[in-house]
């Protein structure tokens, strides 16, 4: 298999801001594609920063602090300026190397590791335009090229529109949770809207708000029992999922609680409330929960994630949850069929998704297997 030296492909272009033409200042992601900068232009002069047109890879050359990949990602959108550190190159020859298709071999993990092994410094590591230019890579016929790319982008594009659809539903369940429980327009015995069709409304002291006669203000520790998740360093790899803050984190072997649950992160990302119906494993940094009424779990789920838990701070300076925080909340309890209506609304939506994501984790496992394929193509 024959390797080309990516230097002989590419061209680096150096072209500043004069004159401030452009102001649509962007960064790059590690996960390889453009994103809002996060620098404040206030009072900056964007005439030392860099422009990138479309078609051109910018990269940002410091790799120090990047963790285990590097920031680099293909301009599809109009003219932007970036960071003066960053370094800018485009194909000479978009006939010979086509530019989705280099794209595609920065993505790869061993593209990651490489530039890594490759970057040099001592208080701060760079990997720069030379050791860009050194990289080394297959590059078949234009033809082979372009038909890789189209599988892969069609694999995204289907990923893209599942993740559409998946915030659509999200969309979907927060406006039904809206209007059940905070405009009170649930649906009546004769499938009506509540509150509009006259249902009986009564002041709640507590609440210092009208409420649907029958309902009650409770405690959350009425509804869930509130368990701590556990350590998984003793577990081995397997199928099931282990959750953190962040969502999964891995899979493992073992299963901590095998029925539908809220997750609720202890520390860190607090407001990442998650709600899982498969079997799981959740970390010693997590709360999982236990219902003691039928049907009301994905209620809990929905009054917790509406609430900004992130300004708690309990003595530290990271915020931090407490079981007995959550167990003196007070909450809403609607009345039982109004929770079993709901859930079973719900519920049909949260199945709906967890199809759409298993196929999405089955359609990025065919991602990087097209990735990989790379390194085997003929040049």
């Amino acid at each position: 298999m024959s390797y080309k030296r990516l230097g002989d492909y590419i061209i680096e272009k150096v072209e500043f801001n004069e004159g401030n033409k452009y102001d649509l200042l962007q960064g790059v992601s590690n996960n390889k594609y453009f994103q809002k900068a996060k620098t404040n232009t206030i009072g900056v002069d964007l005439s030392k920063y860099r422009v990138a047109h479309y078609n051109q890879f910018v990269f940002n050359r410091a790799t120090t602090r990047n963790g285990d990949k590097i920031s680099i990602a293909l301009r599809k959108g109009e003219s932007c300026i970036v960071s003066p550190s960053y370094r800018i190159f485009e194909v000479k020859d978009e006939n010979v190397l086509n530019p989705d298709y280099l794209l595609m071999w920065f993505k790869r993990p061993e593209f990651d590791r490489y530039a890594r092994f490759k970057s040099h410094g001592s208080a701060h590591e760079f990997f720069d335009m030379e050791e860009m230019c050194d990289v080394e890579l297959p590059v078949p016929t234009l033809e082979k090229q372009k038909e890789i790319v189209t599988q892969y982008q069609a694999v995204s594009n289907k990923i893209k529109i599942n993740e559409q659809i998946c915030e659509k539903l999200e969309a979907t369940a927060q406006a039904l949770y809206k209007h059940w429980f905070v405009d009170f327009e649930f649906p009546n015995e004769n499938g009506q809207a509540y509150k509009s069709s006259g249902g009986k409304m009564v002041y709640n002291q507590e609440l210092e708000k009208e409420i649907p006669e029958g309902w009650e203000v409770g405690l959350l520790s009425d509804l869930i029992t509130v368990k701590y998740g556990k350590d998984y360093k003793h577990l081995s790899k397997g199928d099931i999922p282990l959750y953190g803050s962040g969502g999964i984190m891995g899979y493992v072997n073992e299963v901590l609680y095998n029925k539908p649950s809220v997750l609720i992160p202890r520390k860190g990302s607090l407001n990442n409330i998650l709600y899982v119906k498969t079997p799981f494993w959740s970390v010693d940094t997590m709360f999982y929960t236990i219902p003691k009424i039928d049907n009301t779990l994905i209620y809990v789920f929905n009054v917790l994630s509406k609430m900004d838990f992130n300004s708690l701070n309990v003595g530290s300076a990271v915020p931090s949850m407490t079981t007995e925080y959550l167990n003196s909340m007070q909450i809403l309890i609607p009345e039982n069929n109004v929770l079993e209506a709901f859930d079973f609304e719900l519920n049909q939506l949260e199945d709906y998704k967890i199809t759409i994501n298993n196929q999405n984790q089955k359609l990025t496992q065919l991602q990087s297997l097209l990735l990989s394929r790379l390194a085997r193509l003929e040049g």
